[in-house]
């Protein structure tokens, strides 16, 4: 049972115990980067947002999964309707473990020749998490300066991706762009980035 200080805050000592080892030490990551990134959350505490993760193993998981494939994960907002943290994959470029994959598991197939190990849709579920939607991508990049050399794929409205098109975003000269592609394609410089809730 964790221990409540006189302030009524739940200690990091306490809150750790009964973790694994590889869940402490994504604690202690997640929780140097929310204190160095203190813009991207302002107003919130960190304490709180260990609070939530804490015996949520299925969400722990998946942030894992998401700091291993070097997306850097961070929490970048709250909704104060569903209770939750958003985290958002924060890493400067597209998460360089998720390159090289074309958009989904149809235009993977489809690629008659040269075709790509995965795909983003099938990796994003496989991480436990959703890709970030042109909406989220454009809100991220207002936080810092993020895919400036790479691109990522974002969540294609269905309307273009029954015509084969996919649609990706990046930064380039100060400004956001976002591009479409047919979905079979893929690159060494995109990946995707994504989000969860916890």
């Amino acid at each position: 049972m964790n221990k409540i200080d006189q302030k009524g805050s739940i200690s990091d000592v306490d809150m750790n115990k009964g973790l694994s080892r590889e869940f402490r030490e994504l604690l202690d990551t997640l929780k140097a980067r929310f204190e160095k990134n203190m813009e991207r959350h302002l107003g919130m505490e960190w304490p709180k947002v260990q609070g939530k993760l804490e015996g949520n193993n299925e969400k722990l998981s998946s942030l894992k999964k998401m700091e291993s494939t070097g997306g850097e994960p961070d929490v970048v907002g709250y909704d104060k309707k569903t209770i939750e943290y958003i985290f958002y994959d924060c890493s400067a470029e597209s998460p360089v473990g998720r390159r090289n994959v074309c958009y989904d598991r149809e235009g993977q197939e489809a690629r008659k020749a040269f075709k790509s190990k995965n795909n983003a849709i099938d990796m994003a579920a496989a991480l436990g998490i959703k890709l970030l939607t042109e909406e989220q991508y454009r809100e991220l990049q207002k936080l810092g300066n993020f895919d400036t050399k790479t691109s990522s794929w974002v969540k294609t409205p269905s309307d273009i991706r029954k015509l084969g098109g996919a649609l990706f975003a990046d930064r380039r000269y100060d400004k956001v762009f976002v591009y479409h592609n047919s979905a079979p394609s893929y690159y060494s410089v995109r990946g995707f980035r994504g989000s969860i809730r916890v």
